[in-house]
Parts: structure tokens; C-alpha cells; sequence
């Protein structure tokens, strides 16, 4: 019988539901959901699994150690306790990134140089040697998290932030979370069902993530690699079979639509769009929204205009005034979903939402707005669609802050990690609540890219080689 362990899967808030149902349908076992994080239980091939697979999830941790500490001698007596030639060993080398939620442990970084000092005098007294500490692309990367007293000490089995997907070469200024815009297009429901437009991509993070959502492809095919690939029980067969097998990958009837009135926001898009190997699904154009006409198919809109906030714009509640002209005008029949940020903003489209749901777009505390966009009279499609749900629902939304406020991104203290990198996302401080107890009111629920003609680094030949290799001659011809 496979060993089982647990396992922790972080993410942004918001979208911790739409992970959870990403889990249960990998095959995870006791799912349960935390603030900006899901836990779970799962052998060697779910955490690989995880890794590859998931959409909506930014790091994979499998927790070590569980204790508590009142202070920094005693963090340092539990890390030294564990058996580290387990995990290291004097030619490896190592990170500590520490996140801290606590009144006793104010620093972070102090928190990680605790950790790393137990480490190096664990070796050190044991072979008279040490492990070296390197912050970027270490050997093993470490997690700690504190929250009042209660440390938790993990393996991050992901290393780079899985929203690195590896298929993005440029970006536009502020461009959108590839884990975000995901969550995005699952929230809604969309599985590639009809066409989907983005009628302001820029460089086309929403399309690509749907594209690949609606073909089935896995977000992590393009990844150059993952940290548990250096561990000392990696099995490198057993990831093979995962990476190669493509039995779940599905074909896609619809096309996928991206708009934008910046032309080099749209020649990023395409490069993107031609890196992940999608140039056949994603369509892209050098359109205006005020442009927009009426598809001729049953069409879905995604789409996250700005907010005035990191991008600005001369008039923005004109921009959104002129999207819900646009909407009411040609889009009739069809359903459109909007992430925004500021309440005047969606009050300028003028349209009564569904659905409200909260989620965070970095720092911002935004909502994610579902238009239904109906012919001819209210009543009469309120009578034909009577088993729909029309009254708004706001999920759990918190009062927003004023705009001038600053908001901190989970209310966080400090989340610096060994040597003042920051690479954490979301923590998991909070109570855990299994799947099953869903918010009431709440629906179900940059890395380097791998050349398409070479062989992963240290891997035999690979049967996806021969798709990717299709996949580029087609977009070379």
C-alpha cells in the first residue's frame, strides 16, 4: 500500500473552493480548506499530480514537522531535533522561507535565520561539514509558518510559484496572475462549452488559461522543472508516467477570442499564445471595445478591465460606462463576467449582476460580477429562465475599504523569507473546514519556457514530444 501524507496546497483568497474542487477531482483524500490554503492527504504521485495538474494552486508544501514555540531558542531546539541527512546532505544546498502570523516572532527573516542556524550546527556537529544556504533554485526549499505558537516546518515540493506556467515570454504592465485568471474562468464554470471572448486580454492570460482548460492540458507541461525533482526519493519513472500521459487531454469544437486596442499588447499575446502552443484555439485581434459587436455563436466574456489603480486611464468611469453600453447592445443572449475593483466602476456599466464574488487580484480586494444579458423584455425572460437564480449574491463579501486605504494582501505582518526573498503567496493561518462545508450561498464549488524540440533536461524521450513538435510545426507553417 502507497504511503500517504499530508499535504498543503496555498493559493490567493477567494479561491480556495474552486482548489478544492480541483483536488477532488485529482483523487485527493481528506480535503479541507483554510484560509488561502487546502489541506490534504496524498501519496507520491498526488503530490507530483498536484504540482502538475493543478490551476488554481501556487505552491505545493508537505509538512515535516508540527510544533509548538515560545521562542526563538525553542524553534531552534525542534528544527535541530530532526533528522536532516532524511531531507540533506553536506553537498546540498538549501532556503528557508519563513511566514509569521505571531506576537512573540515579530521578524520573519529572524525566524528564518533560526531555522537555517539548527540546520548547519545539525551537520556541522555530526560530519564537521554544513550545507550551503542559496536563495534562488536551492537544492530543498523550506517552509516554516508560525501563527501565534503553533510552527508548522514543510518541503516545498514546487519551488517557483506554479502561476510561473513557463509558456509567458513578455507581459504587459500589471498583467493578470496566471493561477487568478484560471480561478477565473473555473468559477464560472466554462469547460470550453461555447466560444469565449476577451474583449481587453492584453497579453492574453485569460484566453491562454481557458484555452488550456478547455483542451484539458495540464498548466504544468510547460514548467522547466519542479523542486521535488532533486529530492533524494524523487522517482523519476514515476513522473514520467505523469508527465507523458496525455489519455485526459480533450478536443475543442469552439475558438477562443482576445481583443485589446494596444497593438504591442497584442503582439505579447500572440507570442504567448504561439509559446504554449495554442495559435489553433486562441484567435486574437487589434480591436477597441468600443468595436464590439454581436458574436455570431453562443459566446461567454471574461474579461478584467482596468481599475485605475495600477493602470491607469483618462477616463475610467467612462471605460466602464461604455462596456456596459457595449454589453447591453451586442452581447444580448449571453452571459458576461467582470473583475473589477472599485464599486463607482461597476456602477458605471449600469447592469444588475447575478453573481458577487470576492477575490483578491494582488492586494485588491475585488469582486468577480456575473452579467446575464437577455432579448427583449425582463419579465418575459425571467419567465422562460425560471429556474435560474437572477437575486445577487455577495459570498461572504467584506466591506470594502476606502480606496484611499492601504489594504495589505491577507493582512499580513511580514512575509519575508531566508536572504529577503519573497516569493510566499497566500498563508494558511485559520481554521480548516472540509469541503463539504461550502460557504453558504457560494456556487459548487515567468519561468523559462521548455524549448518545443528539446528534451527536458536529464529525461529520455518522452511520447508528449512528438504532440509538442505537431504542435509547433503547425504553427511554423
Amino acid at each position: 500500500m502507497k504511503e500517504e501524507f499530508e499535504l498543503i496546497a496555498k493559493t490567493f483568497q477567494g479561491l480556495e473552493e474552486v482548489l478544492a474542487k480541483e483536488l477532488t477531482e485529482l483523487g485527493a483524500s481528506n480535503i479541507e480548506i483554510g484560509r488561502r490554503m487546502v489541506a490534504f492527504m496524498g501519496d507520491k504521485e498526488m503530490m507530483y499530480k498536484a504540482n502538475f495538474c493543478l490551476r488554481t494552486a501556487i505552491r505545493i508544501l508537505k509538512p515535516i514537522k508540527h510544533f509548538e514555540a515560545k521562542n526563538a531558542d525553542e524553534v531552534y531546539e525542534a528544527i535541530k531535533s530532526i533528522a536532516w541527512e532524511d531531507y540533506l546532505d553536506v553537498k546540498k544546498s538549501f532556503s528557508v522561507d519563513a511566514v509569521v502570523f505571531s506576537n512573540e516572532f515579530r521578524h520573519s527573516k529572524f525566524v528564518a535565520y533560526k531555522v537555517k542556524d539548527a540546520i548547519v550546527d545539525y551537520f556541522r556537529d555530526k560530519t564537521g561539514e554544513r550545507p550551503s544556504v542559496r536563495i534562488n533554485n536551492p537544492d530543498v526549499a523550506l517552509n516554516i509558518h508560525i501563527a501565534e505558537d503553533k510552527c508548522t516546518l514543510s518541503l516545498d515540493s514546487s519551488g517557483e510559484s506554479l502561476h510561473r506556467r513557463g509558456y509567458r515570454q513578455e507581459a504587459v504592465e500589471a498583467p493578470l496572475n496566471e493561477v487568478l485568471a484560471a480561478g477565473m474562468v473555473l468559477m464560472t464554470g466554462w469547460k470550453g462549452e461555447c466560444d469565449l471572448i476577451d474583449p481587453m486580454c492584453g497579453s492574453g492570460t485569460i484566453p491562454i488559461e481557458a484555452a488550456l482548460i478547455a483542451r484539458n492540458i495540464a498548466p504544468g507541461v510547460f514548467r522547466k522543472e519542479f523542486a521535488f525533482e532533486k529530492w533524494n526519493d524523487f522517482d523519476q519513472e514515476l513522473f514520467d508516467a505523469i508527465y507523458n500521459d496525455d489519455s485526459q487531454e480533450r478536443e475543442f469544437t469552439h475558438k477562443i477570442y482576445g481583443y485589446d486596442n494596444n497593438p504591442k499588447a497584442n503582439e505579447i499575446a500572440t507570442h504567448n499564445v504561439k509559446a504554449a502552443g495554442l495559435s489553433k484555439e486562441v484567435i486574437l485581434k487589434i480591436q477597441p471595445f468600443q468595436q464590439f459587436e454581436q458574436p455570431k455563436e453562443k459566446s461567454l466574456i471574461i474579461t478584467n478591465p482596468p481599475y485605475g489603480e495600477r493602470i491607469s486611464t483618462n477616463d475610467l468611469l467612462g471605460l466602464y460606462q461604455m462596456i456596459g453600453e457595449r454589453l447591453k447592445h451586442a452581447f444580448a443572449g449571453n452571459d458576461a463576467w467582470i473583475l473589477s475593483y472599485r464599486e463607482e466602476c461597476f456602477d458605471q456599466i449600469g447592469l444588475k449582476p447575478s453573481i458577487k464574488m470576492p477575490l483578491f487580484n494582488g492586494a485588491l480586494e475585488c469582486e468577480f460580477r456575473k452579467y446575464q444579458l437577455f432579448d427583449g423584455k425582463y419579465k418575459e425572460f425571467r419567465t422562460e429562465n425560471s429556474d435560474k437564480e437572477f437575486k445577487p449574491r455577495r459570498d461572504d463579501f467584506r466591506p470594502r475599504r476606502n480606496s484611499s486605504e492601504k489594504v495589505e494582501y491577507g493582512e499580513r505582518r511580514e512575509r519575508r523569507n531566508f536572504g529577503d526573498k519573497r516569493e510566499g503567496r497566500g498563508e494558511y493561518k485559520g481554521e480548516r473546514r472540509s469541503f463539504d462545508n461550502k460557504h453558504e450561498g457560494r456556487g459548487e464549488y515567468k519561468g523559462e519556457r521548455r524549448s518545443f524540440d528539446n528534451k527536458r533536461e536529464g529525461r529520455g524521450d518522452y511520447k508528449g514530444r512528438t504532440r509538442i513538435e505537431n504542435k509547433r510545426k503547425e504553427l511554423e507553417e
